[in-house]
Order: structure tokens, then sequence, then C-alpha cells
């Protein structure tokens, strides 16, 4: 089979984002006594994620692809990357936006205390997701048309990434679908811990870590998209 190893940054964007530091670090800091460290290597994960199907179309998929910029290629317009731009700023602005995980208005913040309900913030943060997923689901799509009409090697690359949101989309949803249960326990945490006080201000900490798992999530979905623009301005 031919390596993955040492191919172009579009696979290489790809596994960054696995490792998706800034949300996995976030999410460390999170999960608090519930963390449970591995002593299993990012790379180890990784290889369990692929069956031998997978691992063959990978391979074909790779075949012929040469290592080095294909030859009459032209760099990236100004329209993908400000397609790209207007998707991200778009879906950032909406969390940033959303009420649920704003600071509250003066008058409710007064009914609001220990007995708030995690349901609502459940909800908001799964619709987030799902409207993360669909913009950055068809940005990627988009992208991937557009590498494809360059040239059969560009053609070859649009194909590899095909493959790996084969792959790796499945459990990648199957990761970032357990977040809103991790943010449920760390709400329970912070509304334990204030409920010696008649204070909200928990909840204020609450919706700026659900508004910043949001924003380290979009960054994290965002990487392949991110490999593909790379390609995309190669000459």
């Amino acid at each position: 089979m031919v390596q993955v190893a040492n191919r172009t940054d579009l696979r290489a964007g790809s596994r960054r984002g696995l490792t998706g530091s800034a949300l996995i670090r976030l999410l460390d800091r999170l999960a608090g006594p519930d963390v449970r460290e591995s002593g299993a290597s990012t790379s180890d994960r990784l290889s369990q994620w692929f069956s031998w199907t997978d691992a063959i179309s990978l391979s074909a998929a790779l075949d012929g692809v040469p290592v080095s910029n294909a030859p009459g290629a032209r760099s990236s317009s100004s329209a993908e990357e400000g397609e790209c731009h207007r998707v991200r700023t778009s879906l950032a602005k909406a969390i940033a936006d959303d009420s649920a995980f704003a600071a509250p208005q003066p008058a409710r913040a007064e009914t609001e205390g220990a007995g708030a309900d995690f349901s609502p913030y459940r909800q908001r943060y799964m619709a987030r997701q799902q409207a993360i997923e669909a913009g950055v689901g068809a940005l990627r799509g988009k992208l991937r048309s557009r590498l494809a009409a360059r040239s059969p090697a560009m053609a070859k690359l649009a194909a590899v990434d095909v493959v790996m949101e084969q792959v790796l989309g499945a459990r990648e949803r199957s990761l970032l679908s357990s977040v809103p249960a991790m943010l449920e326990k760390h709400f329970g945490r912070l509304r334990q811990d204030a409920e010696s006080t008649e204070s909200s201000a928990w909840l204020d900490i609450f919706r700026r870590d659900a508004r910043d798992v949001l924003l380290a999530e979009l960054d994290f979905r965002f990487q392949p998209v991110e490999g593909l623009l790379d390609a995309l301005r190669m000459k």
C-alpha cells in the first residue's frame, strides 16, 4: 500500500484535524475528574479507524498522485478564498449571537440560579453542531469539485478527501456527539459548586465555556477545508 505519510498537505490537514489540539485541550479542562488518559498514541487510535476495505480504497485513491505540485494548475481564486471566509464567519457569528450562550439579560438573571435546567442548552448546542456540519460539508464538496476539475492529478487528491471523509466522518460525528454530555456534566458541577450562593455567575461561566467549545469545534471541522484550499493554491 502506498504510504500515507509524506504525501500532500491535503491528507496532512485531515490528520491534524483528528488531534484537534485546541478542542481537545478545552474538553480536557472541562471534563474535570471524568477525564481518563489513554495509553494509546494518536497514530494507534487513528489506525483503528481503518478497516482493510478502507485501506484498499485509500491506497487506490493515492495511487499515482504526484508528491510535487501538479504542473499547470492555477492558484486558488479569490472567489474560493472568499467563500470559505464567508462560510466560516457566518457560522462563527451565529454561535456568538446565539442567546443561549450569551451573557443573560439583567431581567432574566434574577430568575436563573441553582434550579436552571441543561435541556435548552443541549438542544441549542446540537442545533449549532448540525449547522456547522451542514455548512462545512457543503463547502467541502464544492471545493472538491473545483479541485477535481483542475487536472487528473488534482482529481486524485479530491478522491483522497472523499475517502477520508467516508472513513473518518462517522467516527468524528460519533465523538463530537458526546460533547453535549460532557458539557452537561460541567454544567452540573458548576451548579453544585454555586449552591451555597444566590449568584447566577456560574451560568455566565458555563455559557462562555460552551461558546468556546463550539468555536473550537468549528475550527476542528474546518481543517479539511483548509487542506483543500492548500491543494487549490498549488501552481
